[in-house]
């Protein structure tokens, strides 16, 4: 397909899901592979620097390969916590999320670990104001 076409499919794409209030998006980022695309997609873009915000924090850190991801993603400690995020109705504080261990370095296997949104929004505020890592 020409880019002119890829272009107007995804117009046609955006339109449809703002009409629909990305219904079908939503459902299957509440499954397994939709919600680890999503985490994916998300660490991608702090890495790459699409979301700005941040950028200062990941820039020029590495970033596993997307399959090396979804193998190391698919353990018993994520399928604990997102089944345990389903149970609970899909409390934002119980959504499973990677922490990197020392925020100094990038997401590699040995740098990763699952944990709640929870823990890893009280782990990064304890290093913010304390100057350090305190995980």
């Amino acid at each position: 397909m020409s880019k002119l076409g890829n272009e107007e499919k995804n117009k046609r794409q955006r339109e449809y899901r703002q009409r629909n209030g990305n219904a079908g998006t939503k459902k299957y980022e509440k499954t397994e592979s939709g919600f680890l695309m999503r985490l994916y997609r998300n660490m991608e873009s702090r890495i790459s620097g699409i979301q700005t915000a941040k950028y200062h924090l990941y820039k020029g850190l590495d970033i596993l390969d997307k399959e090396s991801f979804y193998k190391w993603a698919k353990s018993i400690e994520f399928r604990s916590l997102f089944k345990l995020w389903e149970e609970s109705q899909y409390d934002r504080k119980l959504t499973p999320s990677v922490d990197r261990i020392d925020s100094s370095k990038g997401y590699s296997i040995d740098n990763m670990e699952w944990v709640t949104h929870s823990e890893n929004s009280r782990r990064g505020a304890i290093s913010r104001h304390s100057g350090v890592d305190n995980k």
